[in-house]
């Protein structure tokens, strides 16, 4: 289980659509690993440091932070972190060979006139204390990864081709150690003719008869006819269960919403095994 923590001053005021959450759950489901919460925040080394500390005393597996770990003054996610873990910021040398490394590249493109290492380029090789950086194909700055106990605190930044980067590189071959033979899988069916107060009951039922499975309805306006997608999820250790518990329940509530007057068919938003 883990939980995500997104932080930017942009998101918290609506200039920023905070897509890197959205993309990140649905990467982490995919491999088997429930998302329990995203925390959204500004860029407060003490709002960063609380929301870290909560976050380890309910004993999470994992603890991603996204943004602030470039070189500017409101980037303070590595500062919030070393708060929380009561260690200092330190020099990483790996981490400032992969800064120097990433602006000899840039002179050599002419993008930029020098190499030098000012206090804001070394900024982004300050990490917490025990921490190690996640290379960045992409951009600048360095993922950082550490642990607390048995939470890893893995930290990306927020550029998204930066942060999708890293993940895929670097954070995927982690997680899908920890997540073992854990699948998740998931389909959808739209629903007309039936509100959705006449389907809730339904749903119930087949939950009740399928526990491991999970279902939600989303309403959909559609020529004022009542019209809804139900998603259907389940994760479990092997594919194959994975599958039988969600075409088990799939057949369950097509019966149910056909012989109460409902009419079904594939969504199209149609979801199998997930990315």
């Amino acid at each position: 289980m883990g939980e995500i923590v997104t932080t930017g001053n942009e998101l918290l005021i609506g200039k920023t659509l905070n897509t890197n959450a959205q993309w990140l759950t649905r990467r982490i489901t995919s491999l088997g690993i429930k998302i329990a919460r995203i925390t959204v925040i500004g860029d407060s080394v003490d709002e960063i440091s609380q929301v870290l500390k909560e976050a380890l005393q309910r004993k999470n597996q994992f603890i991603i932070t996204v943004g602030g770990l470039g070189p500017t003054f409101d980037d303070k996610t590595l500062q919030g972190i070393a708060m929380a873990l009561q260690v200092e910021l330190k020099l990483e040398e790996q981490a400032r060979k992969m800064v120097e490394d990433k602006y000899k590249k840039y002179v050599e493109e002419g993008r930029m006139e020098n190499v030098e290492l000012t206090p804001h380029r070394v900024k982004m090789a300050m990490l917490p204390q025990g921490a190690k950086p996640l290379f960045n194909p992409v951009g600048t700055a360095p993922g950082v990864i550490m642990k607390k106990d048995d939470t890893t605190i893995i930290a990306l930044p927020g550029v998204p081709p930066e942060m999708e980067a890293i993940f895929e590189d670097s954070v995927i071959p982690i997680l899908k150690k920890a997540a073992g033979n854990r699948t998740f899988f998931e389909t959808s069916i739209d629903a007309t003719g039936l509100m959705e107060s006449e389907v809730a009951p339904i749903v119930e039922k087949v939950m009740h008869d399928n526990p491991y499975v999970y279902i939600k309805s989303h309403p959909k306006l559609k020529e004022k006819a009542a019209n809804l997608e139900l998603h259907l999820s389940t994760t479990a250790e092997d594919s194959k269960i994975a599958k039988n518990r969600v075409s088990k329940a799939l057949i369950q509530l097509t019966e149910m919403i056909q012989a109460k007057g409902g009419k079904t068919k594939p969504s199209a938003q149609l979801k199998t095994d997930a990315p």
